[in-house]
């Protein structure tokens, strides 16, 4: 399918209208409800990004990942470019978990081949009593992309939107990009746990904003990354990453436009927890490659007409380096961990969103995510008609 039958002429002509249209797959948002679908959905973290050649194409054209990020025309046109390689069940916003401090004046950059760098760091006691929630109107850039890709989409799959985690932008904030060991931020949440309570209660206020905008706009899901929940300790991750992710998640938006809207909670590292993240308010727990998906779903999963969490995840990303038929190989024995989703359409039971445990690294061929994609839905799909 040529990227063009899905896009937009131009966002700069975008009807303010916020008429959408009728969805045409909803198998992902049924599986976030935990509700029968008739094969398993899958889409992928980065699934818009370096390992395809047209992003890369798009991002030289936009002159820089900001420019990219920051231009509704191009964040829709990379939203959309996975979409017309795979059938994926979802497209994921284009954007950066990083948009938010930002926002805040921390002057966020991107040099080609590197992280994310911070011109303004969060380390003493001033810079933390000059944070503030920002103004969402500096934001106002990813919120037309949401509406501008959901337009674009024509119902073809639902939107997700997304933002980091109170614990993890506030990694950033501190050390002013990725770090190694995470020296700097867990030398102010153990010296000075006060000015660590202060960030983290400002970031979930605005990521709380943010994702509530998100939502306003047009997203139909939203999920918060807890991409450096796991590097802390027992104890500290619940006082620290756990307490302020539940902050974000009371404050969001249950439902939009008479539609309700399901909330994901990744936390990479996360699977010693997933007991504790279990009572979070959300619908649905993402898992990395480390967790084994039949001991989650007897953990948080629930029974069929009773409560639990939908899972998402949660394959190996090294997998994609395999070839096909190893891939596919390890599709199947991912789908086989989880084991039969419940097929009962009356009521709801333990549902599976198939993933990475982690995002798609920039080097994956993209002839092997095919492999993975089509394996999902055909195994998925005998899967339920097999047996008990």
């Amino acid at each position: 399918m040529d990227i063009r039958d899905l896009r937009l002429p131009s966002a700069s002509t975008l009807a303010t209208t916020m008429t959408f249209a009728a969805l045409l797959n909803d198998t992902f948002l049924k599986a976030c409800w935990r509700q029968a679908t008739d094969h398993t959905p899958l889409w992928l973290m980065r699934q818009a990004g370096r390992y395809l050649p047209e992003y890369c194409a798009t991002r030289a054209r936009a002159g820089s990942f900001m420019g990219l990020a920051t231009n509704v025309d191009f964040a829709t046109e990379v939203t959309l470019q996975p979409l017309a390689r795979y059938p994926l069940d979802a497209a994921i916003l284009f954007s950066d978990i990083l948009t938010v401090p930002d926002a805040m004046g921390l002057g966020l950059s991107f040099a080609q081949g590197e992280g994310p760098h911070f011109a303004h760091v969060v380390r003493d006691e001033a810079a933390v009593k000059a944070l503030a929630v920002p103004d969402m109107d500096k934001l106002r850039y990813v919120f037309d992309a949401v509406t501008a890709i959901r337009h674009a989409l024509n119902g073809r799959v639902p939107l997700i939107g997304f933002s980091g985690s109170p614990w993890t932008l506030a990694c950033y904030m501190v050390e002013g990009g990725g770090s190694d060991d995470y020296r700097l931020v867990k030398q102010m949440l153990y010296s000075r746990p006060d000015l660590m309570h202060r960030v983290l209660t400002i970031n979930a206020d605005a990521v709380a904003a943010y994702l509530n905008a998100q939502i306003e706009a047009g997203a139909q899901a939203v999920m918060v990354f807890d991409s450096w929940g796991g590097v802390l300790a027992d104890g500290a991750f619940q006082t620290f990453s756990l307490a302020y992710t539940q902050r974000v998640l009371q404050q969001l938006k249950r439902a939009h436009a008479g539609v309700d809207i399901p909330r994901i909670v990744f936390t990479k590292g996360g699977g010693l927890w997933l007991q504790q993240m279990a009572q979070l308010d959300c619908e649905v727990l993402g898992l990395d490659w480390t967790v084994n998906l039949g001991e989650a779903r007897r953990l948080v999963g629930g029974q069929v007409g009773g409560p639990g969490k939908a899972l998402q995840g949660n394959i190996d990303p090294m997998v994609l380096f395999a070839q096909p038929a190893q891939i596919a190989e390890q599709v199947r024995g991912v789908l086989e961990s989880f084991g039969k989703p419940h097929t009962d359409p009356t009521t709801t039971g333990p549902t599976h969103i198939f993933n990475l445990g982690h995002g798609i690294s920039q080097h994956t061929p993209p002839e092997h995510v095919a492999a993975l994609v089509e394996t999902v839905h055909q195994y998925s799909r005998a899967q339920r008609h097999a047996p008990v």
